[in-house]
């Protein structure tokens, strides 16, 4: 029997901090001894590709309600007023009311039991949806689909954080949050697939979309059951050995990522005292509320206006979403190397391009090439989102009980105002030009940016106390 090696053989494996040749800008494992090689790669394997299917999966039941209803539901349900904004923000208050308590939970259970089990759920009430002939059934199904989606999200970047360094995460937190983009443009090629299902065994193309997706979903989700690792400390995942595991708790001390701990009234008065909680959660509400331009159904809406047929509504969108997956890979790439584990100046660039973007629509009447350009360009918008994580995971490292309530609260927060915000500006009857919406996204992205520069400061402040003398 392999007998697991001490501390100090852990170490001589692990370096405190990790050298960079060129070889890391292509990939950081490149840099990394054999036995931590191996490590990842089987960590990589395995977590990254589940995290990335799950969020796949979590996309397209998500966003595939746009995509139906441009392909018919409108029409059969008779959705010509803001029933769409409503089952959005149906969708919405699930995911908030179940975000916060989700991720306090992943400290006290097992992941690998919790997140799979609302994968499931959601999975099988996609299904229904394509049964529904009220909008009163159409609110209720949202609602839950939204309270069973709030684990994945927060609680796969809980767990991704638990597992890498600084010079690994933003890469793995970019890539997990690309399959997200994935998933919209595969919404947008299966409804155009399923639509050609109009009439089959009595259900319209639109049915389709949520029966397909259902299939496509729950294998996905029960397997998380297996494969998921849960964090270090807990970890009883069948493809890591002993040494594996020694391995991974090391990298953990290495990086100053604290172990689960109680909660306690102290632990709770220091992080509500603190600005950690407060600016992070702000920069992401900004980042999450800053996109509508593509994800409402504004250049499906457009396309439709000018004529064009159903399989082209559904698929020249995703051209967006493309775009938004090669930015987020970008993103990550240049801010793990070029930046050198800085986070702030991808995060500028992508405001800068949405100030861009949104005053253009703003104005609407400018030529039909550049509006083109600017739903394009809308794409710039949606990949730092794995930044912003990365960034939390590094500010909070010293608590494990604080990364997981401000990463919960990020993420939770973000959707209580996108609850409410888009019954004011991206109000369906409004659509495509949204007079009020693309305003708003210039003063979202401006607060984006602010919020940054903010962290930045404050950050820096801080690791500059932890680097002084302690006096004796």
């Amino acid at each position: 029997m392999t007998v697991p090696p001490d501390d100090n053989q852990v170490a001589n494996l692990v370096q405190v901090k990790p050298t960079s040749t060129w070889k890391s800008y292509v990939w950081d494992t490149l840099d990394k001894s054999p036995e931590e090689r191996r490590f990842l790669f089987k960590l990589d394997t395995i977590l990254l590709t589940f995290a990335s299917l799950g969020y796949f999966i979590k996309y397209l039941d998500q966003v595939n309600l746009n995509n139906a209803f441009v392909s018919g539901m409108k029409e059969d349900l008779g959705l010509y007023g803001l029933e769409l904004n409503y089952a959005q923000t149906a969708w919405t208050v699930g995911y908030v009311i179940g975000e916060i308590p989700s991720n306090i939970l992943l400290t006290r259970v097992r992941p690998s039991i919790w997140i799979p089990a609302c994968e499931v759920t959601w999975s099988v009430l996609t299904i229904l949806l394509a049964k529904c002939n009220t909008t009163t059934q159409l609110y209720v199904l949202r609602f839950f689909i939204g309270l069973a989606e709030s684990a994945f999200y927060p609680g796969m970047q809980y767990i991704i954080g638990s597992w890498y360094r600084k010079d690994e995460l933003a890469k793995r937190s970019c890539i997990f949050h690309a399959a997200g983009g994935i998933g919209s443009m595969f919404s947008g090629y299966l409804m155009a697939a399923a639509y050609n299902l109009n009439g089959v065994s009595s259900f319209k193309g639109w049915q389709w979309l949520f029966i397909i997706d259902t299939v496509i979903s729950l294998p996905i989700a029960v397997a998380g059951f297996f494969f998921l690792p849960d964090v270090p400390e807990i970890t009883r995942a069948f493809y890591l050995t002993k040494d594996d595991i020694v391995l991974a708790q090391k990298r953990m001390q290495l990086e100053g990522r604290a172990n689960r701990a109680p909660y306690t009234k102290a632990k709770f008065k220091k992080i509500f005292t603190g600005w950690h909680i407060y600016l992070l959660t702000a920069l992401y509400i900004f980042f999450n509320n800053g996109g509508g331009v593509s994800t409402q159904p504004a250049f499906q809406i457009w396309l439709k206006q000018k004529g064009y047929p159903v399989s082209a509504i559904n698929t020249y969108p995703t051209i967006t979403s493309a775009i938004g997956v090669v930015m987020t890979l970008v993103y990550a790439w240049t801010s793990d190397t070029i930046f050198k584990g800085e986070r702030w100046q991808p995060i500028v660039f992508s405001g800068l391009v949405n100030i861009i973007v949104n005053a253009s629509l703003t104005a609407w009447f400018i030529p039909d090439g550049w509006k083109w350009a600017c739903f394009f360009l809308a794409g710039f918008s949606g990949g730092i989102s794995g930044l912003t994580f990365a960034w939390a995971h590094e500010i909070c490292s010293d608590d494990n009980e604080e990364r997981s309530l401000v990463i919960g609260t990020m993420n939770s927060m973000a959707y209580v105002v996108q609850a409410w915000l888009p019954l004011l500006v991206w109000q369906q009857p409004e659509a495509p030009s949204y007079p009020k919406g693309y305003p708003t996204m210039i003063a979202v992205a401006v607060g984006l940016i602010s919020t940054a520069m903010v962290i930045r400061v404050l950050h820096n402040r801080e690791k500059a106390r932890k680097l002084e003398p302690v006096s004796p």
